[in-house]
């Protein structure tokens, strides 16, 4: 068979900007072998697969700000990518972009014990961050299930959360401050270690703006003291609806948990082939943990099973030692692992009020009779985010393309009820085409004016977050 020949011009190109990129970059930090650029082919959202131009791998604040000067001036768009974990394609690549890897911004630049931060550099995982404090009684409370991989930079580009996220809440909870590398090369800095940092809070809008706006290089993350002690209860219930329920009326109570987890039928067979945790032949699971001390947590607790008893569990289990701790959550931290043996899945994550969720399990299960897909749920029940599960044989013609069609169905049902699209995976590529479901369009504008502003050229992470339709004309002006 004929290979193709190459372009001159982009040929051209290519060979000026990897010779430019390598001016300012030790050699081994510019990749751009064709066979070794498709390690950077797709994130954790396997489906869609673009190999990039070019990828890098700076170690220094300095060296990513030499990179963005360079994109900037040839117009070479540019997509950041922690450590490849975004299940919404957000470190997605396009066929003429240089990927810009955190993954060896590693070090740890300062903690500060009295004052209660710790500043490292984003390519730091996130379970990293706890291991350099908890010798001293410490640590980072978002707890995304990822967490033993994915980098600080993506915790802070999707405004991740996690288990314990009810209580602590969620990445832009946990951010004092960052340092961020504009699209033109420029350094700010933006908050600080202070709990109040002076100006506008320019932070919020950082957290959550999924590599549009800058590229993040290091970050002032709160850590908190560990809590006396942490003790689960396990709950099993004979429908979903009842388990939503439940749910509903701990929180109205005023209660505050630490973590409230559900587990439907399909995820509790499949953890239990997977993990073999022990749990209960049942239709629906919460695991609910407590902290504090042992007064604390047995009053919570006795005040939870309370509530819980008036929705006839078929088994209530409360932990009574550390490792009967670890097994009721070790089914829970298995589940993504012990459905993909099942299959290929797509993850979802809209967000829901508390009040719905026994009226949107009912109507997801419908949807899955409907487009014939098997859903599982395993979620953060207790402020709502939702992580269906849908399998489906990626090997089968339609397969994608169904299962696609009923996530979207979800989303959108998610959003009708009161919530949103995304509570922490992000728009990327995945959502970007429901954006107009959520958002009317003056709203759509004002995001994008924003975007002008921190990126005129629109040279960062393109193609995801906004509607193509909408975006194309903006991007073409610039």
């Amino acid at each position: 068979m004929q290979m193709p020949v190459p372009n001159p011009a982009v040929l051209a190109r290519k060979l000026e900007l990897v010779a430019r990129l390598r001016h300012v970059l030790p050699h081994d930090a510019v990749i751009d072998a064709p066979e070794e650029v498709k390690a950077y082919e797709c994130d954790a959202l396997t489906a869609y697969r673009c190999a990039p131009l070019v990828a890098v791998l700076p170690s220094s604040t300095e060296e990513v700000s030499e990179v963005m000067k360079i994109c900037h001036n040839m117009g070479v768009p540019v997509v950041p990518r922690g450590a490849g974990t975004s299940l919404a394609g957000g470190a997605l690549p396009t066929a003429d972009a240089v990927i810009l890897g955190v993954a060896r911004l590693r070090e740890t630049l300062e903690v500060n014990f009295p004052d209660r931060y710790i500043r490292v550099q984003t390519g730091m995982t996130n379970l990293n961050v706890t291991a350099e404090v908890e010798g001293e009684g410490f640590f980072y409370a978002p707890d995304p299930s990822s967490q033993l991989a994915c980098a600080i930079a993506g915790n802070i580009a999707m405004n991740s959360g996690g288990a314990h996220c009810l209580k602590y809440g969620v990445t832009t909870n946990n951010l004092l401050g960052v340092t961020m590398v504009m699209a033109d090369g420029e350094i700010v800095e933006i908050g600080g270690a202070e709990m109040d940092a002076a100006g506008l809070d320019l932070l919020g809008l950082i957290c959550g703006s999924e590599g549009q706006l800058g590229v993040v290089t290091e970050a002032t993350l709160r850590i908190l003291p560990k809590p006396e002690g942490a003790r689960p209860v396990l709950m099993g219930f004979d429908s979903n609806e009842v388990a939503g329920a439940c749910v509903a009326d701990i929180i109205r109570a005023g209660l505050m948990p630490v973590a409230i987890e559900f587990m439907d039928r399909p995820i509790i067979r499949a953890t239990e082939d997977f993990a073999k945790a022990g749990y209960p032949d049942c239709e629906a699971l919460l695991i609910i943990e407590v902290e504090g001390s042992e007064d604390e947590m047995a009053d919570q607790l006795a005040r939870i099973v309370e509530i819980a008893k008036r929705h006839d569990p078929v088994v209530i289990r409360e932990s009574q030692s550390a490792e009967e701790s670890t097994r009721i959550w070790l089914g829970r931290k298995s589940a993504f692992g012990a459905m993909g043996q099942r299959g290929d899945y797509i993850c979802l994550d809209g967000t829901i009020p508390v009040g719905q969720l026994p009226a949107v399990l009912r109507r997801i299960g419908e949807l899955s009779e409907e487009y014939g897909h098997m859903v599982g749920n395993v979620f953060h029940a207790g402020d709502g985010n939702m992580h269906p599960l849908i399998l489906f044989n990626a090997n089968e013609p339609g397969q994608l393309e169904s299962a696609e069609a009923l996530g979207a169905e979800i989303l959108k049902l998610c959003v009708d009820v009161g919530g949103c699209l995304t509570g922490e995976h992000g728009v990327g590529v995945e959502k970007r085409d429901l954006m107009g479901h959520q958002f009317a369009p003056v709203d759509l504008d004002v995001q994008m004016g924003v975007k002008d502003v921190f990126d005129p050229k629109w040279i960062l992470n393109p193609s995801k977050v906004f509607p193509l339709d909408v975006s194309a004309s903006r991007r073409a002006a610039e």
